[in-house]
């Protein structure tokens, strides 16, 4: 009798063969189909519990579900969720002032997702750089970084120095000067220009692997700005709100930008939702009718922010962010095993660089941790980005330095 051959389908190879059929191939996941969050813990369709070590690139600062964000959410739901900006809403001032008293600046500008938020900031950069400065028209130019990475917009990727977000996209934004990143020599030169508008930054590069700079290099950085006349611009849409154990990154060395982008976690994974802060005299070079967008501050969104922000401030998680990032790094540099070269963040942003070992390499590095319980993802190839919700516990922390630990040994 000639036996089945047979092979069961899973759940998760459904799913993941149903998006590769039918979706765009922009991405590359891990292999792991999620259908539960909560805290810090996701769970994937076949019921298995993970630790989540990416936060969604730390749009999820708060945790999974936070019940109160999630109430918001649900409130306002059921009372009014969107009118676009032709009317007033009885929200978006309230939120507004939250804002830019929660981040002590004048003005705001909502948006929703990051990459509006850095279009909305290069476009308030320009028109300041025309108005107020007194660039010549269309030479205004912005200074960028190396390896930088702000969104995935044709303009945004008009700076980038990654072959892949640029290749076939052009032709492409001019206006953009790149230079090194923590090179402050490379800066004070291109701020000689007279065209320069604003310096764009992030305070660490997160999709380049958790880059810090040197102490004091922002601080350096926004005093030749101010020198220059020039706008100092912070992308903290990765490293904002809570993650490096700071409310801003930037406080780090008491840096007040001239524009300052917020977002993923500005809604704590909820709703998408992005902020451009500034003051009167920057922000009001945009008049009615020069930019906007139907959803930016909509009444769910305004409610949710809130909530958001509440959360980090009632919950201590700047504070927890900072305790829990030098455990972790703590521990991690106390692992012996050669495929672990560096350990490297500040806060909750943190990484490792993975050396290749017996032909495995940081791709597989994570497979492993998958299998063990922990979701983290390779950046740049060799390394691996570490940044659980900002809610962690200290037991919580050591026992994925245990998994992190035992999965990096089973590779020797």
């Amino acid at each position: 009798m000639q036996q089945s051959t047979t092979t069961t389908i899973t759940r998760t190879q459904e799913l993941i063969e149903l998006e590769d059929n039918y979706g765009a191939h922009n991405y590359h996941p891990l292999p792991v189909v999620l259908s539960k969050g909560e805290g810090v813990y996701v769970w994937d369709v076949e019921g298995k519990r993970y630790y989540d070590f990416l936060s969604a690139y730390s749009a999820v600062n708060q945790g999974h579900c936070h019940p109160k964000i999630i109430g918001a959410l649900i409130e306002q739901a059921q009372k009014l969720t969107l009118t676009s900006r032709a009317f007033y809403n009885d929200l978006l001032g309230e939120y507004e002032r939250y804002l830019c008293n929660y981040f002590g600046f004048e003005r705001v500008l909502p948006m929703n997702t990051g990459a509006e938020g850095v279009e909305t900031a290069l476009k308030l950069c320009r028109k300041w750089g025309y108005e107020v400065k007194g660039i010549e028209a269309n030479k205004a130019e912005i200074i960028v970084c190396n390896e930088n990475f702000h969104g995935r917009t044709i303009s945004i990727v008009s700076m980038s120095t990654d072959a892949d977000a640029k290749q076939n996209y052009g032709p492409f934004t001019p206006g953009f000067i790149n230079i090194p990143y923590n090179d402050l020599a490379a800066l004070e030169k291109a701020l000689e220009s007279k065209n320069v508008a604003g310096f764009l930054i992030e305070p660490m590069q997160g999709e380049a692997g958790v880059i810090v700079p040197e102490e004091g290099f922002l601080a350096k950085a926004a005093a030749l700005c101010k020198k220059h006349n020039v706008l100092f611009i912070a992308d903290e849409i990765q490293t904002g709100i809570a993650r490096t154990g700071k409310l801003l990154a930037c406080d780090h060395e008491d840096v007040k930008p001239d524009i300052l982008i917020l977002g993923k976690a500005l809604a704590g994974g909820v709703y998408p939702v992005s902020a451009v802060l500034s003051s009167h005299e920057i922000m009001l070079t945009i008049k009615p009718g020069q930019h906007g967008s139907t959803y930016g501050g909509n009444p769910l969104a305004c409610k949710v922010a809130i909530a958001a922000l509440e959360v980090v401030k009632d919950e201590n998680l700047t504070e927890n962010a900072a305790l829990m990032g030098e455990r972790l790094r703590k521990g991690l540099r106390a692992i012996q095993s050669p495929l672990l070269k560096a350990v490297r963040g500040k806060g909750l942003l943190n990484a490792i660089d993975i050396a290749p070992h017996n032909g495995k390499d940081a791709w597989d590095v994570c497979l492993a941790l998958r299998d063990n319980g922990l979701l983290a993802k390779p950046t740049h190839g060799d390394k691996i980005r570490f940044a659980p919700p900002l809610v962690i516990t200290a037991a919580q922390i050591d026992d994925c330095i245990d998994i992190i630990a035992n999965t990096l040994k089973a590779f020797e």
